[in-house]
């Protein structure tokens, strides 16, 4: 009888061994196995949040009556119970997914309670000894039991009479099948998976005067799932795909995952409407390897007019109490706004992602200047990005009066504040700052150096011209009624 011989390192040498005994269509066992020498086809639709379908059609020659079939080289994170087979004058009766693989260590737990060999080699002769042994534990290490005496550890290689046939040296989901007749039948897989994601990133260049962008877009693929999809025929869902919530919530709180993602369009990428969803074909088949991320083009646009801000945003809190000095030298961001629309050569409905930007400097070298994630941005929206921090533009902000006007509660104050922001510009250039004050409760300006602009119910703005080289003030008073 021939026998398995391994060490807990040659987990390679063990995995061949598997691979040559399972090339045959049909095992020992009569066991039909089918591998990817026999796909015809295979497609991967992927959502976004760790799931996709996964169709694998292959051709096979079956017999007649009761078969027994290995769909080898499936995803290891397969969810079996979505598994679906579709074929001519095939019933399945019964089906397993099989994903305890082989290595050493389960080899070696497989044989917890049975006999194996250890195989010694004397250190000076080289002459080699086999002794037999009986397996007695594999947590935490290997107990063997010798005819006289017990021993921990490994103290040589070990012999392996038989594979156990629990173990596979890849994933398989085995079946157990009717046929109503013999003969090539072409058969196809379904199945639910995780391990497959993707994901959008873009990359966008400034112009020197900072008012239009080049964009490029790619779809960013991630196959973590244990198989390799050759020649795939790639397809990707944007929306909000629901799944059904498990009977009783995990320990860790965690809640029903949602797919989500918004539509994307290229021109080698095809657009349609399913169900409530979008669905976007690749026009080409690409190989999506196991372990690899790959990108895909989605988008190029190019002359998209965008607009430069500068925004210093205050808080809510300092219209509460008298605070003074609030601070001497706040930041102020600079954001770039692009409209989504196709009179501004985009109009395309975009995926969330990161946004990476670069811009040339003066020797013609891109640089970057920031990057910063969209959510899902439909077609005539606006995508707003935060680059950074204007290094050349501070501000500093004090409150010059606070004041109790009535109120006996803690729910009906009313106060009145005054405040005093002073922009600095360093700039060679005059700059526009937008600033955006959170007020709660009801709020009234009372006085002000420059028009405000009430964004919101809770949210006043002014926008505040800035000399080169300069600065500018601006004060006001508000009234809060909590």
């Amino acid at each position: 009888m021939r026998k398995l011989i391994c060490s807990l390192g040659v987990v390679v040498l063990l995995a061949a061994f598997v691979t040559v005994g399972a090339v045959s269509a049909t095992t020992q066992s009569g066991e039909v196995v089918t591998t990817l020498d026999d796909q015809v086809g295979v497609a991967v639709t992927i959502y976004n949040r760790n799931l996709a379908l996964v169709k694998d059609k292959r051709h096979l020659t079956l017999a007649k009556g009761e078969v027994r079939l290995a769909f080898r080289e499936v995803s290891a994170q397969m969810r079996p119970e979505t598994a679906l087979l579709v074929a001519d004058g095939l019933a399945v009766v019964e089906q397993n997914f099989e994903f305890d693989l082989l290595t050493p260590e389960a080899l070696l737990k497989k044989y917890v309670g049975h006999q194996i060999e250890v195989i010694s080699r004397h250190p000076t002769t080289g002459v080699e000894s086999r002794k037999s042994a009986k397996v007695l534990s594999f947590n935490n290490g290997v107990v063997l039991q010798f005819d006289d005496h017990i021993e921990t550890g490994i103290p040589g290689r070990l012999s392996f009479s038989r594979l156990p046939e629990s173990l596979r040296d890849r994933p398989t989901l085995t079946m157990l099948m009717e046929s109503s007749e013999s003969g090539v039948k072409e058969i196809e897989l379904s199945y639910l998976t995780g391990g497959l994601q993707w994901q959008a990133d873009y990359v966008a260049e400034l112009n020197a005067a900072d008012d239009a962008i080049n964009l490029n877009g790619w779809v960013t693929l991630t196959n973590t799932s244990g198989a390799s999809y050759q020649n795939a025929r790639l397809q990707l869902v944007a929306g909000d795909v629901h799944q059904a919530p498990p009977e009783r919530e995990l320990v860790d709180g965690r809640r029903e995952m949602m797919m989500k993602a918004m539509p994307a369009a290229a021109r080698n990428m095809a657009q349609e409407e399913m169900f409530e969803y979008h669905l976007y074909t690749l026009g080409r088949p690409t190989t999506i390897a196991d372990n690899q991320s790959k990108q895909v083009a989605l988008l190029q646009a190019s002359s998209i007019s965008c607009k430069k801000e500068f925004l210093l945003k205050g808080s809510s809190y300092y219209y509460h109490r008298a605070y003074g000095e609030i601070d001497r030298k706040l930041k102020v961001g600079v954001f770039v706004e692009v409209e989504n629309r196709k009179k501004n050569h985009l109009g395309l409905p975009l995926p969330k992602g990161v946004v990476r930007v670069y811009k040339e400097d003066s020797k013609g070298a891109l640089q970057f200047v920031g990057e910063d994630r969209i959510d899902h941005t439909p077609e005539n929206e606006t995508i707003r990005l935060k680059l950074g921090d204007a290094f050349d533009l501070t501000a500093a902000k004090k409150q010059t009066s606070f004041k109790k006007i009535d109120g006996d509660g803690r729910y009906n104050y009313i106060y009145e504040a005054a405040f005093e922001v002073k922009l600095k510009n360093a700039k060679s250039e005059e700059v526009e700052i937008k600033i955006i004050e959170p007020i709660p409760g009801d709020w009234e300006v009372l006085t002000e150096s420059h028009s405000h602009h009430k964004e919101s119910s809770s949210t006043a703005s002014w926008r505040i011209p800035v000399p080169a080289k300069g600065e500018a003030t601006l004060v006001y008073r508000v009234r809060v009624k909590h």
